[in-house]
């Protein structure tokens, strides 16, 4: 029998379970560890509330953790209730799929003022984490800016852009949606250092901006390259280019009647976060021109209003004491997977925040393929026995699926008319609703 410890149950950590019974079938144990006493990582924190469909994958991994061999140990923290090297004694092989879930700093003055926020806060926020439950948003002015050109900024934009009624459906929780419906914001700026043809957004995500009652995407003509030069981009960032092509040719009347105006400002190099009284209140940005695809500074600069700011660009894992970190590159050290012996890694941990949901599941089926070559029948650990023990004698309150199935019940119970549940916001009344 070979013992599989997976730290981490989001995407990247199920579709690794998922490869390890394809592989093994009945011949391996796998444990899924996860600090929340809930499953699915960025699925359940992550996804923007308003994709409900994207959320279903989930139910894949539900199958997977159903599975006789595979185990969910929710509300246990890798490093802290137990440490990695205990997990080794355990287990024969302990696989990192913790994603990325701290912002990258964009290391600027004024980064630190009141109601400047990262996009993992923000999305936490919005979305029910715990950690970010409590950031308490102060949408009373006008102006919102959004640093970052992916579909992270654009779900954030979004999110701030629509009406109560167009988040009908969604599972946005209660006290962001309360603070979204008291909003005054007029603008919403979302800042580039590069330009058009250098965007990382997808063209379903930018189509939405086209679809909301409240507000009206807007780009600037002379931002635009020439339209010929649109030929040589791949398709999918070429349908991009168009739409924002789309945007410059909406009539300026059109955003006259919306209130909101989301506005695509390129060649914008955010250089500091301005204040009064403790709190943003502009971002002085630079102009940039782009030379050999990188963004040059021109020294000309100027300022954009900002009462709220989130910046969206990009992540960092989280470091566990024993195993080697890139701080760099803002995750495990590793080499195709390969940490140490016995220590792997999977999705955002291995490779950093990039990919879709699904470029985890041939990440995971590739871990698995290592660990097979590692550790061939098993070393005859403890496996979760051995864990069991450990975690009896510590007082560790495991929260299992079943226990998850029973929260998750109490969600959809809760939840406001039309949408799939209203989370629990804080680990005590996820563990209680599992009574």
């Amino acid at each position: 029998m070979r013992h599989i410890a997976i730290v981490g149950s989001g995407p990247a950590g199920y579709y690794t379970a998922e490869a390890a019974g394809k592989q093994w079938g009945d011949d391996v144990s796998v444990d899924v560890f996860d600090t929340l006493p809930v499953p699915y990582g960025l699925i359940r924190t992550g996804v923007a509330p308003d994709h409900q469909s994207i959320k279903k994958v989930s139910l894949r991994y539900e199958k997977t953790a159903l599975s006789e061999n595979v185990r969910f140990v929710g509300n246990v923290h890798v490093g802290r209730d137990v440490s990695v090297a205990e997990l080794q004694e355990f287990y024969d092989a302990v696989i990192f799929a913790t994603g990325a879930p701290h912002d990258r700093k964009l290391g600027l003055e004024g980064e630190d003022l009141g109601n400047v926020f990262g996009s993992a806060a923000f999305v936490g926020w919005y979305n029910g984490h715990p950690q970010f439950a409590s950031l308490d948003p102060d949408f009373s002015g006008k102006h919102a800016v959004v640093v970052g050109m992916g579909n992270v900024a654009l779900d954030v934009a979004r999110i701030m852009s629509k009406t109560e009624a167009e988040l009908e459906g969604s599972d946005i929780v209660a006290h962001a949606l309360e603070a979204l419906k008291t909003s005054n914001l007029e603008t919403v700026t979302i800042l580039g250092r590069r330009g058009p043809h250098q965007i990382m957004m997808t063209p379903k995500e930018l189509g939405e901006l086209m679809q909301l009652d409240r507000a009206s995407p807007y780009v600037d003509k002379s931002d635009l390259p020439p339209e010929d030069d649109d030929a040589i981009l791949e398709p999918g960032l070429r349908k991009s280019v168009t739409l924002l092509r789309d945007f410059a040719a909406i009539p300026e009347n059109i955003h006259g009647e919306t209130p909101i105006t989301i506005e695509f400002d390129f060649f914008a190099n955010p250089k500091a976060f301005l204040g009064e009284d403790g709190k943003v209140r502009s971002v002085e940005v630079e102009r940039t021109t782009i030379e050999k695809g990188r963004a040059v500074g021109t020294g000309e600069t100027y300022e954009v209003p900002a009462d709220v700011v989130i910046t969206c660009i990009g992540y960092r894992s989280s470091p566990i004491e024993g195993v080697p970190f890139d701080e760099r590159a803002g995750r495990f050290a590793n080499d195709e997977g390969r940490i140490l012996p016995g220590l792997y890694a999977v999705g955002w941990a291995k490779r950093g925040p990039t990919g879709t949901i699904g470029t985890n599941r041939p990440d995971g089926y590739g871990v698995i393929e290592l660990v097979s070559e590692d550790i061939g029948m098993g070393s005859r650990k403890r496996g979760r026995d051995g864990f069991d023990e450990l975690a009896a004698e510590r007082g560790l309150d495991i929260v299992t699926f079943r226990d998850w199935q029973k929260i998750e019940e109490a969600e959809a119970a809760a939840a406001r008319d039309g949408s799939p549940r209203e989370k629990f916001v804080d680990i005590e009344s996820m563990i209680a609703a599992r009574n």
